[in-house]
């Protein structure tokens, strides 16, 4: 099942997709424009991953990490579907990183990767933004790089872990203004999900709703004040975002 937060009515419900169409658990049926989209889960703690794709890392000059690279984001990060990020107007290298994210479904301690996916409750899309213009280490991104308001859309959908066969084979696909920018597959991975699951659950305990955003392969460009960015993973989600400037 396909599963959603939203804003109708002056409420907060659950939603999900049925045969194409967003439903109430109510059973009304209610078209896209007619609600506020929210992130699909509430979060706990959000699990970054970088230059987790062997061809990003070789597009920014890096070689791919040995271990994980893993930092931390807050939760003031994450804005839905059609949500608006800002642009600071005083930077020039503000990029969208296509993801697919993890959502963790229970307590997880010292998991072997072969029993990583029965801890996994789902799958989302995100676009992890990054300002690189305040970037001053890689392996240490300071925190207004990655942690700025509304800064990574997510959503519109939380997608059973039941309903994606395997998802370290998995398209992704940026468009920027109905331009393809950037493609990739999860299968290009440095650090699978079991590895990913089994290294944090390794010194860590991982809670339900934490989310896990998995890295973005190559394709990187940068975007302007009024663009439409679209973020999509197949079988996942089409994630639709617009570009404000400000600061």
């Amino acid at each position: 099942m396909k599963r959603a937060r939203i804003v109708y009515e002056g409420k907060i419900q659950p939603a999900f997709e049925k045969e194409g169409s967003i439903k109430l658990c109510d059973g009304r049926t209610v078209e896209e424009h007619e609600v506020q989209w929210l992130p699909p889960v509430i979060p706990g703690t959000i699990f970054v991953l970088g230059l987790n794709y062997a061809d990003h890392a070789k597009e920014l000059a890096f070689d791919a990490p040995k271990e994980p690279l893993v930092f931390l984001k807050g939760p003031n990060t994450l804005v839905g579907h059609n949500g608006i990020t800002v642009r600071p107007d005083d930077v020039t290298n503000m990029h969208y990183e296509c993801e697919l994210a993890v959502v963790i479904g229970k307590r997880a301690r010292n998991v072997k990767r072969e029993q990583a996916y029965d801890y996994i409750a789902g799958y989302t899309v995100a676009n992890d933004y990054a300002i690189r213009d305040y970037l001053e280490n890689y392996y240490r991104p300071n925190l207004c790089v990655k942690n700025r308001d509304n800064s990574t859309p997510i959503g519109p959908w939380l997608v059973d872990r039941e309903h994606i066969d395997y998802p370290m084979n998995l398209s992704l696909q940026t468009t920027v203004n109905g331009r393809v920018t950037q493609t990739g597959s999860t299968r290009d991975m440095v650090f699978s999900i079991p590895e990913l699951v089994e290294y944090l659950s390794s010194f860590m305990t991982l809670q339900p709703q934490d989310i896990i955003l998995t890295g973005t392969p190559e394709g990187l460009e940068r975007v302007n004040s009024g663009d439409e960015v679209v973020t999509e993973v197949e079988g996942v989600g089409r994630l639709r975002n617009f570009i404000r400037g400000g600061s």
